[in-house]
């Protein structure tokens, strides 16, 4: 079992985990504000989060970090181990819905987080690359929306083109828990939950240039992650009840199979596009 230390009272971290020195972007007051103001949030909410493999994470310079998305608050958590490395910043990919409301849209654009158009891919991939060259930290979720089974969805192949175009690290990483807090379709739990949460930061990956071999490579990476992950998890705060909603169905959980949820999305989906479609037709 390791031996944990508590920093900044929320985060537990492995003993033997160096401290690094501040990294320049602590110099940016808006986006640190923001994490800041976070970090009360979650430490109000009780939420503890444990974190191993931050070391992964480079003290200076570019890495793409791509992680699993099961809740609304995995924004909030990809930041961790950055934040742990000298207080550094992760530029999120968010589709471009996003940047279009008002003043989330306007504050986003602010801590140049990257607008992602599915109908303008190129353009998106080359913002990020540029985020990149700068010796910044871009996040991505390969799998694109939330998965309503909690288990990895098939993985989008921006990550690995991406990482390669920058010439930098992919870091795979993994949450557990933000499904408990705030996922899509379920019951939002913001008060003082006290639930836990669990982070692991994964070695970069080797890329070989044959994008289908990578990602594929990547999911593998993220799959025997999230196992163990979860494995830890169960052992640590386990055991828990049966046919809970946050557990995916393989787990004796009562989320919908990775079958099902895909009927979903794909249900959600056409119905976006019909409502679309009406309102250009009042148009």
């Amino acid at each position: 079992m390791a031996d944990w230390d508590i920093r900044d009272g929320i985060f537990r971290v492995p003993k033997d985990l160096a401290r690094v020195p501040r990294h320049p972007e602590t110099a940016e007051k808006l986006f640190q504000g923001v994490n800041a103001a976070i970090k009360r949030v979650l430490r109000l909410q009780g939420i503890t989060i444990t974190v191993e493999g931050a070391e992964h994470i480079p003290a200076t310079g570019g890495a793409l970090v791509a992680m699993n998305h099961t809740g609304y608050y995995d924004f909030a958590f990809m930041q961790v181990p950055p934040h742990i490395r000298g207080k550094r910043l992760v530029r999120f990919m968010a589709k471009r819905e996003v940047f279009d409301i008002p003043v989330v849209g306007r504050v986003m654009r602010m801590m140049d987080h990257v607008s992602v158009d599915r109908s303008a891919g190129a353009a998106s991939v080359g913002e990020a690359v540029r985020e990149l060259e700068r010796g910044r930290i871009v996040g991505i979720f390969p799998e694109a929306t939330i998965s309503r089974s909690f288990e990895l969805k098939s993985f989008k192949n921006g990550a690995v083109r991406i990482a390669r175009q920058a010439g930098v690290p992919l870091v795979p990483m993994v949450c557990w828990g933000s499904q408990r807090i705030w996922t899509k379709g379920g019951d939002k739990h913001l008060g003082r939950i006290k639930t836990p949460v669990w982070i692991r930061v994964g070695e970069p990956l080797e890329l070989t240039g044959e994008v289908d071999r990578d990602i594929a490579t990547l999911r593998e990476t993220m799959q025997a992650m999230i196992d163990d992950v979860r494995a830890a998890y169960a052992r640590e705060y386990g055991p828990f009840e049966k046919h809970a909603d946050w557990l995916p169905a393989a787990l004796g959980g009562a989320a919908p199979t990775l079958a099902e949820a895909d009927a979903m999305d794909a249900a959600d989906k056409a119905e976006k596009q019909r409502a679309k479609q009406q309102q250009t037709k009042k148009k």
